[in-house]
Parts: C-alpha cells; sequence; structure tokens
C-alpha cells in the first residue's frame, strides 16, 4: 500500500512538473509575441496572435503555475480592443483564484480601469473603494488617486478633492505625490 501510494505521488509529481515546464514554455511563447506586438506603432497591432496564444495556455495547461498569469495578460489584451466587458471577466476569474493582495489589488485596479473607459463610474468606484477600504492594501495610493479622477470625472469635485487631500496626508513619501498636487491645482484646492 505504501509502495503504491508512493509510486502514485511520484507520478502526480512527475506529471505536474511535465505540466509545468510545457506551460511556462507556451506562456514564455505567448509573452514575447505579445511583446513584439506592443513594440509596433498602436495602429499597426494584431493582437489576435498572442491573444491565442495566452488563451492556449489557459486552456492546455490550466494545471500550471502560469496559467493563471495568463489570464490576467488575455484580460489586458482584451482591454486593449476596447473589449471591455471580457476582460472584466477574465480579470474577475483571475481575481478569485489570485494568490495574495498584491494580485488583487492589481485585478481591482483594472477591472476599475475597464468600468471607467466604459463610462460605468459609479462601478468604477465601487472597485476602487474595495482597495481603499483596507488599512494596508497595497496600491492603495494609486487607488486613491483613481478614485479622485472617477469623482472628477462623474461631476463630484468636491468628493475628489477630499480624497486627494487624504491622499497628500496619508503619502507623503509617494511617487504619486506630484501628481496628486497637479490634480488638487486642477480641480480647485
Amino acid at each position: 500500500v505504501v509502495a503504491v501510494a508512493l509510486l502514485a505521488y511520484l507520478g502526480i509529481t512527475a506529471y505536474l512538473n511535465y505540466v509545468n515546464k510545457k506551460g511556462q514554455t507556451a506562456y514564455n511563447k505567448a509573452y514575447d509575441e505579445f511583446v513584439t506586438v506592443m513594440e509596433k506603432e498602436p495602429g499597426k497591432r494584431d493582437l489576435k496572435k498572442p491573444e491565442e496564444l495566452f488563451r492556449k495556455v489557459t486552456e492546455d495547461y490550466r494545471l500550471s503555475r502560469v496559467s493563471l498569469l495568463a489570464f490576467s495578460q488575455e484580460a489586458y489584451l482584451e482591454f486593449q480592443e476596447k473589449k471591455y466587458d471580457d476582460a472584466i471577466s477574465l480579470y474577475n476569474a483571475f481575481l478569485k483564484k489570485a494568490p495574495g493582495p498584491n494580485y488583487q489589488s492589481l485585478a481591482r485596479l483594472a477591472i476599475a480601469a475597464c468600468y471607467e473607459e466604459k463610462g460605468e463610474l459609479a462601478m468604477a468606484v465601487d472597485k476602487l473603494k474595495e482597495i481603499t477600504a483596507r488599512p494596508s492594501s497595497p496600491f492603495k495610493d494609486q487607488a486613491m488617486l483613481g478614485l479622485a479622477r472617477v469623482y472628477h470625472l462623474s461631476h463630484q469635485n468636491e468628493k475628489a478633492k477630499e480624497i486627494l487631500k487624504e491622499f497628500v496626508e496619508s503619502f507623503k513619501d509617494s511617487p504619486l505625490l506630484p501628481e496628486a498636487h497637479a490634480y488638487l491645482a486642477e480641480y480647485g484646492s
């Protein structure tokens, strides 16, 4: 029984290592294609091939460690093609499995950007508030700036200024501080 269990364990481990290696190779190929395409002028970019390659990673190598990252790359490509609903769906799939608060915050920022581009500013505010509500949330400074911008876009300038003033008080060492000061000046401190 112990020998059978050990053989099963070794077999599963060997298979998962194989899948991880193949998945990493497929991801690298997709990412290389993505970089090549993104180096072209915006009007000459054809994102179909990298999108197909990332989708192949998520479908064929879903047990590999890189399949989760491929979701986020695929979502970003959908965002670039202005397919915001598809991007939101993929980012939400990524968010459900995201390993830790850093990736979760980044996914929420990306979802908020999709909603902002769609003009669904209330939904963007909700996603950004999910990040700013946590005191130790990574990327809180970026979320606060995004929240101020979205409030400004939705003609809620007092809320925007309030968020910016809180930002200036809370993030005195942030590299985004000059941007916050510029927004305050633009919105009329």
